[in-house]
């Protein structure tokens, strides 16, 4: 039985569900922003994070994202670019943990310093859109997910994919939601924390450099 020209709709929500939860850049950067620099800073950056999602689901939706496949020039482009991207976050984070850490005279707090606007976290909307959108591999598996819930066949798959992608914007902001409280819950933790701040700092740094050397070897399969 299909509705709205959706295949195995209950299959596919489980599914999204366990995609989200899993790790990626985009959850870890929405609590980290969440962390250092409070709930409308987190929301900013999520916001970041639907706008990408949207902008790779739309491009899927049409098929434009299969000329990665087409053209493989292209995939490297993204794929180099996206993780110089990830690597450059994760450096700035990591300078900015231990530059106030060794700054102990004066410096704030990790997560309590949001006046300092540290640059690892510094324009979250934007930061986080970008993030997003030099992704390819998140492109292609958009394509080869999104497809196999569409009924071939169907006279408006626009209509399909718009449920699709409604159903995965909602559980991401439910994911990142609870992010970015959870985020707020470490702040006051690591405040009169500094070692505990910068450690688990430099250990999200290393996360986004490792992100970055991982889509940057990544292959287009």
């Amino acid at each position: 039985m299909t509705v709205l020209g959706i295949t195995d709709f209950w299959t596919y929500v489980l599914g999204v569900v366990a995609i989200i939860l899993l790790p990626g850049p985009n959850s870890i950067f929405v609590l980290t922003v969440g962390a250092r620099r409070g709930v409308r800073a987190g929301y900013l950056a999520a916001g970041g994070v639907f706008v990408g999602d949207a902008v790779l689901m739309i491009l899927s939706a049409t098929g434009v994202a299969s000329l990665l496949n087409t053209y493989p020039t292209v995939f490297m482009v993204l794929k180099y670019a996206g993780g110089a991207y990830l690597a450059y976050v994760g450096v700035n984070i990591i300078r900015s943990a231990w530059r106030r850490w060794r700054d102990r005279a004066g410096a704030a707090p990790l997560a309590a310093s949001v006046a300092e606007e540290p640059p690892g976290v510094r324009h979250p909307f934007r930061r986080a859109a970008v993030i997003s959108l030099l992704n390819p591999k998140a492109i292609l598996f958009f394509i080869s997910f999104f497809i196999q819930f569409v009924e071939p066949g169907y006279p408006h798959p626009e209509l399909s994919f718009l449920v699709l992608g409604a159903v995965v914007q909602f559980f991401s902001l439910l994911y990142l939601s609870a992010l970015i409280f959870g985020g707020r819950f470490l702040a006051g933790q690591f405040r009169e924390r500094r070692r505990l701040a910068a450690g688990a700092a430099t250990g999200v740094g290393a996360l986004f450099v490792g992100f970055g050397i991982k889509l940057a070897t990544a292959g287009a399969g």
